[in-house]
């Protein structure tokens, strides 16, 4: 479902995914009834920004290498170290972030949405 290329697309594969395991698995079919919107919410973003936004693949990747950097001591000092080290990690090019496709399009909001919701 998340990979269709349009929000219409995406509501036929739902559609589609929940009538096939509805009988077999009731309870994934629930969970999926029970995510409801907030599930494709990267929809409401122009569709340039869809494979950034759909996934946390990039947040899991940052996450396991600052860790792996910092296993070694078992505590930071304060918030304000580990921003620093993790600043210093980035800017000795020690780890690396990918840019976020469809970033010329972050500024823009799509089919009228005022804000977008950050909390989806």
């Amino acid at each position: 479902m998340i990979y269709a290329s349009t929000a219409e697309e995406i509501a036929e594969r739902r559609t589609a995914f929940l009538r096939k395991w509805r009988l077999r698995h009731p309870t994934v079919a629930d969970s999926l009834e029970e995510a409801g919107e907030a599930l494709f919410a990267f929809t409401t973003l122009p569709p340039s920004q869809w494979k950034s936004a759909r996934t946390t693949n990039a947040i899991e990747r940052l996450h396991e290498e600052f860790k792996r950097r910092i296993k070694t001591q078992t505590v930071l000092p304060s918030a304000a170290t580990a921003a620093m080290l993790f600043w210093a990690l980035l800017a000795s090019g020690q780890i690396t972030m990918r840019k976020v496709d469809g970033w010329t399009t972050l500024p823009k909001l799509s089919s009228g949405q005022e804000t977008i919701d950050l909390a989806a």
